[in-house]
């Protein structure tokens, strides 16, 4: 019995210990994000919204983006997800437009060569049974 409890005792205290140690390390990144987050930053909202911050109210939790030269927006501060770096998605786009091949298009349409067209069949609709008489033969 005592070392029954000596290992469940073991086993919680491992527990708390990791339980701990992870809330740690998200509220160290969460703060780092935070310490990104300032007027003038490009900014990502929760909701896919990209923007640069112009004003951040704390009192309110208000913040003031512009999505679009004269567009300004108020948001909840909290909706802010992160500060977007420039680097990452001309890096991914340059790789990307390189990886794959331009397609070949039709010179009429500007249809990629050897696609349907909308509405087009690509196969022959199968054909279907003739109907005949179902009666079976009685013995």
């Amino acid at each position: 019995m005592p070392t029954e409890f000596i290992l469940i005792a073991v086993a919680l205290a491992v527990f708390i210990f990791f339980q701990f140690r992870s809330s740690r390390k998200r509220a160290k990144q969460a703060e780092e994000r935070q310490a990104t987050i300032v007027p003038g930053a490009e900014i990502m909202t929760n909701y896919g919204l990209y923007g640069t911050l112009i004003d951040l109210d704390e009192d309110t939790n208000i913040a003031l983006i512009e999505t679009t030269p004269g567009t300004v927006l108020k948001i909840h501060r909290q909706t802010i997800l992160k500060a977007v770096d420039d680097e990452t998605p001309e890096v991914e786009a340059a790789e990307a437009s390189a990886a794959a091949p331009e397609p070949e298009l039709n010179a009429d349409n500007a249809i990629v060569a050897g696609e349907p067209e909308f509405g087009e069949r690509i196969e022959p609709a199968p054909k279907k049974p003739a109907r005949g008489s179902s009666k079976k033969a009685v013995d």
